[in-house]
């Protein structure tokens, strides 16, 4: 458990590590809010997680369920350790920037 950690409102686990980031939400000033996701790592920038999830969607018309998927940018905190291909839990937050309104919160 990290020291310092805030409590963001979330079911989520501490990050074990502390960072100077101000735009982290355990460590920093950033609230979280709205919509919390879980997907997977599809491509990584130094401070950038490109999330990708899978969910069905029902045709009335065939009346069937069809599979899609979304991604979304994420902005990735110092203190989380993220790599591609990894779970990871991702929490909407005011614009970070013109593409990023969601940051990484847990690794799962």
């Amino acid at each position: 458990m990290a020291v310092n950690a805030r409590n963001i409102g979330l079911e989520a686990k501490k990050p074990s590590i502390t960072c100077a980031d101000s735009k982290c939400p355990w460590h920093g000033t950033l609230p979280v809010r709205g919509r919390v996701f879980d997907g997977f790592v599809k491509a990584l920038s130094p401070k950038t997680a490109i999330v990708k999830w899978d969910f069905v969607r029902f045709v009335k018309k065939y009346e069937r369920y069809e599979r899609r998927h979304s991604s979304v940018v994420a902005y990735k905190p110092d203190c989380i350790e993220v790599g591609v291909g990894k779970k990871v839990r991702i929490a909407e937050c005011r614009p970070i920037s013109k593409t990023k309104s969601f940051v990484v919160i847990e690794v799962l």
